[in-house]
């Protein structure tokens, strides 16, 4: 037996009073509801089920408010309102660049020379010697400055070949001016060695060999000649001071 047909259902009129206050309804209902309710609508042998929503009541919390301890103090802050302007910076103005001279002072522990650069004729035996054969005075200064390390001959043998081969051997005699100086703590002047030895070099030659000898020192008879007439010089010396004590004996 064929079921009958449903009858159509009339066109929806938006402009219905009893459609409105319909439509006004389910904007009211939440949305599971009305799902719920059209399903019903569409099989009515289905009975309707409430629908179940989770409370909206404010549960507790898990940390409740608790009272604030009293050693906990609050300051306050108090921020300026019109903060200090950043500072500004000045332009530094440059120095102008001033030329100094340098100005040699001499050692106040040195000593002067006992003779001078061109005081050749004290010794006019040396001076001869030394324009003829100034390797010979050179050997014979640098034999004393050396302390007999090198010998006379060595030393004129060098400064000849320097003469010879180069032509400039004041670039030998000069370091030893610069010995003779340290040892007796000698002033640098009237000029710097080299200059002196460059310049003037036989008579820096010779001035050097005077001043050995005004401290003592032949530089004719060598180092370890020097160092026996010292020694003979002390023994003379001892034998001439009288005893400490004497005994007299009768």
């Amino acid at each position: 037996m064929a079921r009958p047909e449903a009858a159509s259902a009339p066109p929806f009129n938006s402009t219905d009073p009893q459609n409105i206050d319909q439509q006004e309804s389910h904007s009211q209902i939440p949305n599971a509801q009305i799902y719920q309710h059209q399903s019903s609508q569409k099989n009515p042998d289905v009975p309707m089920q409430p629908v179940q929503f989770p409370s909206m009541v404010h549960q507790p919390s898990q940390y409740p408010n608790q009272p604030i301890p009293s050693n906990i103090h609050f300051h306050s802050v108090n921020i300026q309102s019109n903060p200090q302007p950043a500072p500004r910076y000045v332009p530094v103005h440059q120095v102008p660049f001033q030329q100094t001279s340098i100005v040699y002072v001499p050692n106040a522990n040195t000593v002067a020379w006992t003779t001078g650069l061109f005081d050749c004729f004290d010794d006019p035996l040396n001076a001869l010697v030394t324009l003829c054969i100034p390797c010979l005075t050179f050997g014979q200064v640098a034999e004393i400055v050396d302390s007999g390390s090198t010998s006379c001959a060595v030393s004129g043998l060098i400064y000849g070949a320097i003469a010879c081969i180069f032509g400039c051997p004041c670039f030998l005699s000069c370091t030893y001016r610069t010995k003779l100086r340290s040892r007796y703590n000698l002033v640098e002047s009237p000029a710097p060695d080299w200059i002196a030895h460059c310049l003037c070099e036989y008579c820096a030659l010779c001035q050097e060999y005077r001043e050995l000898q005004n401290r003592g020192l032949d530089p004719s008879i060598g180092w370890h000649g020097n160092v026996v007439r010292s020694h003979n010089m002390q023994m003379y010396q001892t034998g001439m001071v009288p005893p400490t004590t004497q005994n007299m004996m009768g």
